[in-house]
């Protein structure tokens, strides 16, 4: 086989390939969109020093409502995650990890609650 076949040939399967690989189920039309705390906030943990951008139960309150205030939620951003650094340094007594008590005082179901309305 030619060069000049096995190029018209590789160009062929390179225009069918995306045909090929795409399924017509409504699955997926955009890419998953949503907030991540470290992606902006990284571990700021001191709500003395840094108040607005510790990661927080009012941080995360805040943003949701910004979220959707501002539109994202119409643009199709649907969730936010903490990340990290939102637990306590020492498990509760069952060995389970707890949210830091200082800065989540409404404990994470309740945070989660408040995202999910």
């Amino acid at each position: 086989m030619s060069k000049t076949t096995m190029k018209i040939l590789l160009y062929i399967f390179l225009w069918l390939l995306p045909s090929c690989l795409s399924l017509d189920n409504g699955l997926a039309l955009t890419p998953p969109m949503g907030w991540l705390t470290w992606e902006r906030f990284r571990c700021i943990t001191d709500c003395k020093k840094y108040p607005q951008e510790c990661i927080s139960e009012a941080l995360i309150k805040r943003t949701t409502d910004i979220m959707v205030k501002e539109g994202y939620l119409a643009a199709g951003y649907n969730y936010i995650a903490i990340d990290d650094c939102w637990l306590e340094k020492q498990r509760d007594a069952n060995n389970r990890m707890v949210a830091d008590r200082h800065r989540f005082p409404s404990g994470m179901k309740a945070l989660a609650d408040y995202v999910s309305i």
